[in-house]
């Protein structure tokens, strides 16, 4: 079911028992963050629109000038899909038109590839705008690397969003937008060593771009679903056949012995990583494949020893903080699996969350880290997150709270 009207949830008025509040927090949550999103894009010049993944609240734009008026292509795309889901056809729509014109008007690629990120705020005349930031210090203009590289995680996150939007509407230009984008991934990153999959995509400026030839557990999880979900849309000869590559290589790293998946492989594309762990690479298999293995659901136990942080979850095994993305996909996927007593923890967990005006914290610690590196470039593992307010943490829980599954577009069954 996809109705306009499906997500939309008004807060029910309960007691003041502690049960009576955990029952009302997922509606509350759910109209908190439906609420946050739509004014984000409404508040906006008419049109397509990005969205700033770190928005200034009361104000104070985020601290740490890189990240200031830029909108992370996956972040838009979880917006859209949960603003589908909270019944806000018009604000999911212009951020959907927004990824579609960026397939089109690259200022540099012609091959329907989309960066990490754009410049946040309305889409104008083309070209698309790529974000970036003036240096003082250099008295020049500053891009980061790997906000205008292309990760194939990122480009499955918006064929999911463009084809949510293609179901919602049935506008040839966002299924074709989404075909687009999937055959670069095909082109460009499919590896036939063994494991066979699909690599992590090109990261650097234009003309020095460099492949990323480790295979994410997480990046395969997303192509699976997205192929899945163009073939059940659009089948042709090859939509099926790379759906299946991608979920080979997903349960090629499924360790039975631990109960677990492997993050993926190393530089090789071939040697599995034993040591890390990804909290999306473990749950996401489990609503964003069709038909998982009973035995995957083996990793809530895992996942529970491994990641869990207070009352919440956090991003990397043994985490040293709570990762509210993270919490809010744990509460999806439990929800989504059946398991409400599981997911109703962590809905007050998320509440409590709230930075402002619905938007919620990326995490309540200052800075948390994930035991990642942004890219080749790297000298440390320094992907983290930061006690800022967050485009995806809110799309998340707004993606939880109204029950839709963003790999699928159907909500959970009543």
């Amino acid at each position: 079911m996809n109705g306009l009207l499906r997500g939309v949830v008004s807060v029910i008025l309960m007691g003041t028992g502690a049960s009576s509040l955990a029952a009302a927090a997922r509606p509350q949550l759910a109209t908190m963050t439906c609420a946050a999103l739509d004014r984000a894009v409404a508040t906006q010049p008419a049109g397509p629109v990005l969205v700033a993944s770190y928005p200034a609240l009361n104000g104070e734009p985020a601290p740490i000038l890189a990240l200031r008026g830029v909108a992370f292509t996956y972040d838009n795309a979880l917006a859209s899909i949960a603003l589908f889901a909270c019944g806000k056809a018009g604000s999911a729509r212009r951020i959907a038109d927004a990824l579609v014109f960026a397939t089109n008007h690259d200022p540099e690629y012609h091959d329907g590839r989309l960066r990490n990120a754009y410049a946040a705020g309305p889409v104008g005349a083309p070209p698309m705008k790529l974000p970036g930031y003036w240096s003082t210090e250099r008295n020049a203009w500053n891009q980061d690397a790997y906000q205008v590289s292309s990760a194939t995680g990122n480009q499955a996150w918006a064929a999911l969003a463009l084809l949510e939007a293609f179901r919602q509407s049935g506008e040839g230009a966002y299924l074709e937008a989404a075909r687009k984008v999937l055959r670069w991934s095909q082109d460009k990153t499919y590896d036939a060593q063994a494991p066979a999959g699909f690599s992590g995509g090109y990261y650097g400026y234009f003309n020095q771009q460099i492949q990323q030839n480790w295979k994410s557990t997480e990046h395969n999880v997303d192509l699976a679903a997205a192929w899945a979900a163009l073939n059940a849309l659009a089948p042709d000869q090859g939509t099926a056949r790379q759906a299946q590559i991608a979920r080979q290589f997903v349960a090629s790293q499924w360790d039975a012995t631990e109960g677990r998946f492997l993050i993926g492989t190393g530089a090789d594309g071939q040697t599995s990583d034993r040591v890390r762990s990804g909290l999306d690479a473990q749950i996401w298999p489990l609503i964003a494949l069709h038909d998982p293995p009973g035995d995957w659901r083996r990793v809530f136990a895992f996942v529970d020893r491994a990641h869990r942080s207070g009352d919440g979850y956090g991003f990397n095994r043994d985490p040293d903080g709570l990762w509210t993305e993270g919490t809010a996909q744990a509460a999806a996927v439990a929800q989504l699996n059946g398991l409400s007593d599981k997911a109703q923890p962590l809905w007050s967990v998320l509440l409590a969350q709230e930075a402002g005006n619905g938007w919620l914290y990326a995490t309540p610690a200052p800075r948390i880290s994930t035991g990642l590196a942004i890219g080749p470039d790297s000298v440390t593992n320094d992907f983290f997150y930061y006690h800022l307010p967050h485009l995806g943490a809110t799309a998340w829980a707004a993606i939880a709270a109204t029950g839709v599954n963003p790999f699928t577009g159907s909500l959970e069954a009543d």
